[in-house]
């Protein structure tokens, strides 16, 4: 645990009592921080006391009277589409809001990084697709490497149930653009921004509020090093922001698909192969098609901006190749769980949005397709021109009918997941790849993205049993 520095004494109120908010009030706890604590749900309320925390409706007049701050789980709007109605009464009442991710940053360094010889560092890894594999990733390649490394954040461990850094330790933290919002502190030894494309927009009143979201974890307060996806727009014009000039290789540009050139520092993919170009000049070259764990151009972004952090971190080009050959890949994020009779079954539950469900349908041939669920804002338009290789979509979901008929592929309605899979199973020809990608949110049939990959496997398995 980290415990929570400068709020000795104080009265913190924390809001949410899922993993990250009960790990904050503990954190507070330990820090010497009274925390009063307050869910909705009795079930959290019920945990919490039994920790010993008190609890407190923060919605009721005067409930804020003696609290300096309020901790506010991510999960829980504070802005919009509307805040929630504990998030309003602390904006009137003007007591400082905050969430976990602020409390980690300004207390995760003591006065015990004094005696060692080489500072912990911290890695922030922030963007729309890809966050997550980036920052499993840089957290394997440092321990395949033999550096001690801890991964937390939007994946894993809550940031405050993290053990205190010790010498040379390294902390890779996934951040989600719910995180970086409120966090009154940001201040990673090196950043990553991935990527950017429409989701959460109903969040963050629209793209400009979405980036500006993701573009505080460089601007709060300014890390030693960035690494940016410039495949988009606004990856470009952050990485502009950040520079001083052309020779400036404190930003490492980043892509997959076109090759960087310029007197820089740069990272790309294209057919498949990795190149370090620095000053003009190439540095290392590493061949990503054998690697299973990373299939397809998307993750191949991934391994770039993982490579960039682990260069940047000091690692030699051969030893991050080694790590990278060795990497298994995530649960539910472009994972092969099954080969039988010629066909590959892949599970990509997390690509949930339309964007992330393009990468999944490019990185296969001869697709079965595996689509549907709680569509998101914006539509599904943007995979139009990009089913080439899908032979035919089965449609899950509540409104199957609806999301079937906005597809440019033959489609199948099937609603739910076993009857999806066994058509696809059904139709499935040597060669082919029956693909979970659904292009959109599983609240209406599931209760995470993860469950819903769960499914999909447990349909394989008893598919191909049969």
């Amino acid at each position: 645990m980290i415990p929570v520095q400068g709020c000795q004494g104080q009265t913190i109120a924390v809001l949410g009592l899922g993993r990250s908010g009960l790990s904050a009030a503990r954190a507070l706890r330990e820090g010497g921080a009274k925390p009063i604590c307050w869910d909705d749900m009795p079930a959290a309320r019920d945990r919490a006391e039994a920790e010993g925390f008190a609890c407190r409706d923060l919605g009721k007049p005067g409930a804020f009277d003696g609290v300096d701050a309020l901790i506010v789980s991510p999960g829980i709007p504070h802005l919009y589409p509307e805040p929630n109605r504990v998030v309003a009464a602390a904006l009137v009442a003007g007591v400082p809001v905050d969430n976990d991710i602020g409390l980690f940053f300004r207390s995760v360094a003591t006065r015990d990084w004094d005696r060692f010889d080489t500072a912990p560092r911290v890695v922030a890894v922030t963007g729309s697709n890809g966050k997550s594999t980036t920052s499993a990733l840089i957290h394997h390649l440092l321990e395949s490497a033999g550096h001690p490394a801890q991964l937390a954040g939007n994946i894993g461990r809550g940031v405050l149930d993290l053990d205190p850094p010790g010498d040379g330790d390294v902390i890779v933290l996934e951040l989600s653009s719910y995180q970086t919002d409120l966090a009154r502190a940001l201040t990673p030894d090196i950043a990553v921004f991935t990527n950017l494309s429409p989701d959460h927009l109903d969040r963050h009143a629209g793209m400009g509020g979405y980036f500006a979201a993701k573009r505080r974890l460089f601007a709060e307060g300014g890390p030693d090093r960035a690494v940016v996806g410039v495949d988009e727009a606004e990856g470009r014009y952050l990485a502009n922001q950040l520079s001083e000039g052309p020779t400036d290789d404190r930003v490492i540009r980043v892509s997959s698909g076109q090759k960087l050139s310029g007197p820089g520092w740069q990272v790309f993919a294209r057919k498949g192969f990795l190149s370090e170009y620095r000053k003009g000049k190439q540095i290392a070259s590493i061949d990503l098609r054998p690697i299973t764990g990373l299939p397809g151009a998307h993750n191949h972004q991934n391994a770039c901006a993982a490579y960039a952090v682990a260069r940047a971190l000091g690692l030699a080009p051969r030893v991050i190749e080694a790590g990278l050959a060795s990497y298994p890949g995530l649960p539910h994020r472009s994972q092969v769980i099954a080969q039988a009779g010629g066909v590959t079954y892949v599970n990509d539950s997390k690509a949930t949005n339309v964007d992330s469900a393009v990468r999944a349908l490019g990185a296969f041939g001869a697709i079965r397709w595996i689509c549907g669920g709680l569509e998101k804002e914006g539509g599904l338009s943007a995979l139009h021109g990009q089913t080439g290789a899908v032979r035919k979509a089965y449609v899950i979901g509540r409104e199957a009918a609806g999301f079937a008929m906005q597809l440019d592929v033959e489609a199948e309605i099937c609603t739910d997941m076993d009857l999806a899979v066994a058509r696809a199973v059904a139709d499935a020809e040597p060669g082919d790849t029956v693909l979970l990608a659904p292009a959109a949110a599983s609240f209406d049939q599931y209760d995470n993205f993860e469950q819903r990959g769960t499914a999909f496997a447990e349909a394989v398995a008893r598919a191909l049993e049969g």
